[in-house]
């Protein structure tokens, strides 16, 4: 009798095995996942971390050039020549931090679909 259930003990056994075996690289999957998404979100607080700094310098250069126009400026021809300048160099500032932070907005899109795709292909 314990002959008939032979056959059946062994495809049991091999099921639990492929099971195992799956349940091993879901979590190997996960586990890379978690790792590649703290990576992610360690880059991106760095990230801020150097754009804060950078901005903050920038805008104290631009006050610091501001007040040396104004305390240089005597006459309201001269005020609003600063002006001018002054707006211009704001409007670049402006210009060159929006395109810096689109190309960031770009990696980040690249690098999480890709973090994605590996993972859809395992």
């Amino acid at each position: 009798m314990l002959e008939f259930y032979e056959p059946g003990a062994a495809i049991v056994q091999d099921s639990i095995a492929n099971a195992v075996a799956r349940a091993k690289k879901a979590n190997k999957s996960v586990l890379d996942f978690m790792l590649d998404a703290q990576k992610l979100a360690l880059d991106e607080m760095f990230f801020f971390g150097n754009e804060f700094l950078d901005r903050l310098r920038i805008e104290t250069h631009l006050v610091g050039e501001f007040s040396s126009k104004m305390a240089g400026a005597d006459s309201v021809k001269n005020l609003k020549t600063m002006y001018e300048e002054c707006g211009q160099h704001q409007i670049e500032f402006v210009r060159r931090d929006s395109e810096r932070l689109f190309k960031h907005g770009e990696r980040m899109i690249e690098t999480a679909s890709s973090l994605f795709n590996i993972r859809s292909k395992d």
